[in-house]
């Protein structure tokens, strides 16, 4: 290590002596530099200071399989690929393509082998070529393998050093305090060379908990995270992040050694001299998601997880006021971090994000329409042996056809409205590609499967979706058409840097608006909001329109005069309006 400078060293060290203190700190450092940067890696001397650099307004991604589009000829990586060039070019600037590698179930998040790419979808290569056309972001799946994977089978037959990477307790440990985001038995009892061992599933029984108390472990997802970078990678997902460090007796997540451990990777990024950006995924209460900023010194980007179900309420109640009072009281991102927004994604709507904030009675009301509406909604365990909703399944498009009364025929102007206004937020937009589609619930994927995530999972046929994509009466034209239309204009305003500056606006209920200033302070832009099916007006001095100043609605074109009436809204209208189209 004498190539990187004295901070590296000392920061490297007090943090293995915060996660590994029995070992010797001299020795594990050498490792973790020897995994992170093998021979002939380039390495920064000097790490990277935390500033707002790192992304733009002109950064937006789309979040999809790698199958997400078939046709049963093409490899989907080429289909894909194909897709991003042909629809998304200009508009978006980066891809999430979930997890890539052989697995045996959660689409992908049951790996086997973190070193390949699954032969279905294509290999490293196509991966490479993604990468060097678009922002990057892969999963580092690292709080389970598959109990089929090569460590796991390794680990049952006593072979080290896999005989030690695996959580064990015993079914007469108190572990009542456990927090679950599942409803199977946390335990799962499996035949060893050293006889019966129990090991720890958070996820499924076919998802086996890694123990990062053996440094083994970490120093081989440190050797994963390099072949993901020199593969093109250049936003690294720490999926299920919160669950990875466990000790008997405790809740088991959001652990001091979890924090260090992120901040270690986050050390590695600073000094690597690729730019590398750093996403936990905590699928948890907002202070508990937020904490993983650290102080400047963790993730770089958070999911803003409290988003999905507080917007799905907004658009189902026809009201804004439990989105206005949560984002009024959301910290600005700190310097060097941001947050990423979005409404769907692969999993279900999240509901524990929004514990404290929705109360029971608005809870119960969303799930009751989600049922009406085709969805389905999964739990977890309390560790009262009673159970809680996790997280609503259904597709977003399908949950916006109707609100708390009923269906109607606004669903697209709805769908719009709720996209428009994860546009204007601080932060970096990620849309998931069915709800770019306009997907409607895939019941059959959940017969087969058996699976209720798999609603939201569908495979379009790369022939069907160009046809419909080419008709300009079908859902997936009409949304695709104008989500690309949004995003470009967003793309192209100062004003919503994802860490330009935000004042929550307190109007009408039904109004969610926001002031965005550029860094500059040269652009001002009120991104106002209607998530009501109501004709709705307001007097532009209730947003301090300044006279004397040209104010236009991007969305729209309309000249905006802050001496008229009122400010018209139709309903679900979003107006973004500025002083410097």
């Amino acid at each position: 290590m004498l190539d990187i400078d004295a901070t590296f060293r000392a920061r490297l060290l007090t943090l293995i002596g915060q996660i590994y203190p029995e070992q010797s700190g001299e020795d594990l450092a050498a490792q973790i530099v020897e995994a992170f940067w093998p021979e002939g890696t380039t390495r920064r001397r000097r790490g990277r200071t935390p500033g707002n650099r790192q992304w733009s307004e002109r950064d937006a991604l789309v979040i999809t399989y790698g199958n997400s589009i078939v046709d049963g000829q093409h490899k989907p990586l080429d289909l894909l690929r194909d897709f991003l060039h042909r629809e998304m070019a200009g508009v978006v600037n980066g891809v999430h393509i979930l997890p890539f590698f052989p697995y045996t179930s959660d689409d992908g998040f049951a790996v086997t082998d973190y070193r390949a790419v699954n032969p279905v979808l294509g290999e490293w290569s196509d991966i490479k070529r993604i990468g060097s056309e678009f922002l990057l972001m892969s999963d580092l799946v690292l709080n389970h393998v598959s109990s089929q994977s090569k460590w796991f089978s390794a680990y049952l037959q006593g072979h080290e050093p896999y005989d030690q990477f695996f959580f064990e307790a015993s079914p007469e440990d108190d572990l009542s305090d456990v927090v679950r985001p599942r409803t199977h038995p946390l335990l799962r009892e499996v035949e060893t060379s050293r006889g019966p061992r129990h090991v720890w599933c958070t996820f499924s029984h076919d998802q086996i908990d890694l123990d990062f108390r053996n440094p083994e472990v970490l120093l081989e997802f440190l050797r994963v995270m390099r072949l993901h970078i020199d593969n093109g990678v250049r936003i690294l997902r720490l999926d299920a992040v919160a669950f990875i460090w466990k000790e008997i007796g405790t809740k088991s997540i959001h652990m001091p050694q979890t924090h260090a451990i992120v901040r270690l990777m986050r050390l590695l990024a600073d000094f690597a001299t690729e730019p590398l950006i750093l996403l936990t995924e905590t699928n948890v209460p907002n202070t508990e998601n937020l904490s993983y900023f650290g102080n400047r010194n963790e993730a770089h980007a958070v999911y803003n997880f409290s988003l999905p179900p507080l917007v799905l309420h907004a658009m189902m109640a026809g009201t804004a006021k439990n989105l206005i009072r949560w984002q009024g009281s959301m910290p600005p991102a700190q310097l060097g971090c941001a947050y990423l927004n979005f409404t769907a994604s692969h999993d279900g709507i999240g509901m524990r994000p929004a514990e404290g904030i929705l109360t029971s009675e608005e809870t119960t009301k969303i799930i009751e329409t989600v049922h009406d509406f085709g969805g389905k909604v999964s739990m977890r365990a309390l560790p009262d042996g009673g159970q809680a909703p996790y997280e609503l399944n259904i597709t977003w498009f399908e949950m916006m056809k109707g609100t708390f009364a009923g269906e109607d025929d606004l669903q697209i102007p709805r769908f719009l409205a709720s996209q428009t206004l994860v546009m204007a937020l601080e932060g970096i937009p990620a849309f998931y590609i069915h709800a770019l589609l306009a997907t409607p619930n895939d019941y059959e994927g959940v017969e087969k499967s058996g699976h209720n995530r798999a609603i939201n999972r569908h495979r379009w046929d790369y022939g069907e979706l160009q046809d419909r994509l080419a008709d300009a009466t079908t859902d997936q034209h009409i949304v695709l058409d104008a989500m690309k239309t949004r995003i470009d204009i967003r793309r192209r305003q100062r004003a919503f840097h994802p860490n330009a500056t935000q004042f929550t606006l307190q109007l009408d209920s039904r109004i969610f608006g926001l002031w965005r200033q550029s860094l500059d302070r040269d652009q001002s832009i009120f991104a106002l909001h209607n998530v009501s099916a109501d004709a709705i007006e307001i007097d532009p001095y209730a947003i301090n329109m300044i006279v004397g100043e040209d104010w236009v609605d991007l969305l729209s074109g309309e000249e905006i005069d802050p001496d008229t009436t009122s400010i018209h809204f139709a309903p679900y209208q979003c107006r973004w309006i500025t002083n410097r189209a």
